[in-house]
């Protein structure tokens, strides 16, 4: 009995609870990728259990913290990962599956109204939630899948093109409420377009020189900052994130450093390290009246219409427009199915 409670001591010490935290979410999803699970739904579903069986962790800012420099870290690395090149080399295609994308997200947005009764704009969201590809989670993803260079070079390009545009979606959506608001957000995000090129390039010609290797810091910083004035305006963290990206990439030619191979892979370590406790924390968050039989059946047939149409959306735009035989466009389709970190997001 006694060494029961210098357990339950040794437990209660919040380092010790960090501690046992940070080996469950590195060591657990990893063991069980072996079957295929993916680490990002384990993280989630042991999120679920420490906040609704056991309430674990509640109102955590530590986590909170370090969830938020998960998510950042994961749309810079996407930013990072934008190619212009390779989107305009594809742009007329790419055109035809946007397109394809927003009819697809229209009549989701009208059975949203029909059979939830969702407003225009949470029925856009909730359209959003459900086609939108998550970058992140695919190109990890890219190096297991069947796939040719050719093939895999057309799933980047969709990815990107289409989170892009979600992105912009995304924010006009959230900012639409009144003209006043999405003048004033469109404002604050043109101001910071055109102030992140000025502080690359005062950071390229003061610091850089006397201060070698501090790119990903201040990559890091100035992500972070950019997320948490989105979040103010009420975008959450991934736009400003998204966008000192995009801004890094298109730098590069100053900063060569800035958005190389090695401070790509340096953005994914630290991203892959953070983004479990973003996962966490969403399941955390959870609150039991929130599960029940009815939503987990709502979502079981979410599942079974939303799969097929995209495969579908796929399949025929690739036939239509690319001649594509039938066996390759589903290979596209299916890889471009997972929507995880973007429909928890949203």
């Amino acid at each position: 009995m006694d060494f029961l409670i210098l357990i339950e001591k040794i437990v209660a010490v919040p380092e010790v609870q960090y501690t046992l935290l940070l080996f469950s979410l590195f060591v657990i999803p990893k063991w069980l990728q072996r079957y295929r699970i993916p680490s990002a739904i384990t993280s989630l579903l042991l999120g679920l259990l420490a906040g609704v069986v056991f309430h674990l962790f509640p109102s955590d800012t530590t986590i909170d913290l370090l969830a938020t420099f998960g998510i950042v870290a994961m749309f810079l690395f996407a930013g990072l990962e934008m190619d212009f090149v390779l989107i305009r080399r594809h742009w007329q295609p790419l055109a035809y599956h946007l397109g394809f994308q927003l009819l697809v997200m229209a009549i989701l947005v009208w059975l949203g109204w029909l059979v939830f009764g969702l407003a225009i704009r949470p029925g856009i969201i909730f359209a959003m939630a459900i086609v939108t590809p998550s970058a992140g989670f695919i190109f990890d993803s890219l190096a297991t899948l069947k796939v040719s260079a050719t093939e895999r070079e057309w799933i980047k390009s969709t990815v990107l093109a289409t989170e892009l545009m979600t992105l912009w979606l995304l924010f006009v959506v959230m900012q639409s409420t009144d003209v006043q608001r999405l003048a004033i957000s469109f404002g604050v995000l043109l101001g910071m377009m055109i102030i992140l090129p000025i502080i690359f390039q005062v950071f390229a010609k003061w610091i850089v020189p006397h201060a070698p290797k501090s790119e990903f810091a201040f990559l890091l910083m100035v992500a972070v900052v950019c997320s948490l004035i989105t979040r103010r305006l009420g975008v959450y963290y991934l736009v400003g994130a998204f966008v000192v990206g995009i801004t890094a990439q298109i730098f590069q030619k100053h900063i060569p450093a800035i958005a190389s191979e090695k401070m790509l892979h340096a953005v994914e370590v630290f991203a892959s390290f953070f983004i479990p406790l973003y996962f966490f924390n969403a399941g955390k968050h959870f609150h039991s009246d929130e599960i029940d039989w009815s939503i987990l059946g709502i979502g079981i047939l979410l599942t079974i219409v939303a799969v097929p149409i995209r495969i579908i959306q796929v399949v025929l735009h690739r036939k239509l427009i690319l001649k594509e035989t039938f066996l390759t466009s589903r290979r596209i389709g299916v890889a471009l199915l997972p929507t995880l970190v973007f429909t928890i997001v949203l």
